[in-house]
């Protein structure tokens, strides 16, 4: 979140916020919405469009389209990207713990059961859903899933952290951590800068296994390769040792 927009803050009752950024998902929103009602209790789900213009919001708009009743959409104004989407997300998120939830169908919302107990046990701040701790499955197109690891140690070299999955769409926070750190980056330069910033905050991120079904770029994959490159670019902007260096330069 930027310094203008609010902080979350928690409100009693609210146990979750599942954060659904969502641009140009027609096909998948209703059954992603879906499958997130019937994970979980005691929660609300955001979904954030994105400026889409394949009929997604539509669909969100529509009545007939029978949303579970825990779903609040936010329409941004136009296409800002996953990482402002997300920003807009947060702030109005009022659960103790936040979930991010892509609105493709790779990602499984039943796996909310692995994800959620190091957070409610106390043993971490934040949890990743890695695809890679599991053996890689198939159909992951190979530049995709080398690009994913080679971005990651890049990740880990200038953080110090050992993560399997740095790109992963599930990611969980304690609300604390998201009031104590800034966010900007507007793309999916997301990834690396709220790693970074968990880096620098010194907080506990823990990783569990998640269930992956990837989809090609022809089925909707939004990942290009130059989005890989800002990735390099972000990622070493963000690195702790460069924020310092910036701040005392005044950069």
């Amino acid at each position: 979140m930027t310094a203008a927009e609010p902080t979350p803050s928690a409100t009693p009752g609210v146990r979750l916020s599942i954060v659904v950024p969502v641009f140009n998902e027609r096909t998948t929103i209703v059954e992603v919405l879906r499958r997130v009602d019937a994970a979980c209790a005691d929660k609300e789900i955001l979904v954030v469009d994105d400026g889409s213009t394949d009929g997604t919001r539509g669909v969100l708009l529509d009545p007939a389209s029978t949303l579970p009743a825990a779903v609040r959409v936010i329409l941004q104004d136009r296409n800002r990207g996953k990482g402002a989407a997300l920003r807009r997300g947060f702030a109005e998120a009022r659960g103790a713990i936040v979930i991010i939830q892509d609105a493709d169908l790779e990602l499984n919302p039943a796996d909310y059961a692995r994800l959620l107990p190091p957070i409610e046990r106390g043993e971490a701040s934040v949890v990743y859903g890695s695809r890679f701790l599991k053996a890689r499955r198939g159909g992951s197109e190979a530049h995709y899933y080398l690009a994913n690891r080679l971005l990651t140690s890049l990740s880990n070299l200038v953080t110090g952290l050992r993560l399997s999955d740095v790109w992963t769409g599930y990611k969980v926070f304690r609300r604390e951590v998201l009031t104590g750190i800034v966010l900007e980056e507007d793309r999916f330069g997301f990834e690396p800068e709220v790693t970074a910033a968990i880096a620098r905050g010194g907080w506990t991120i823990a990783e569990v296994p998640v269930s992956y079904q990837p989809r090609r770029r022809a089925e909707g994959k939004k990942i290009r390769m130059g989005d890989a490159l800002n990735g390099v670019w972000c990622t070493l902007k963000h690195a702790p040792i460069v924020r310092r260096l910036r701040r005392r330069s005044g950069a």
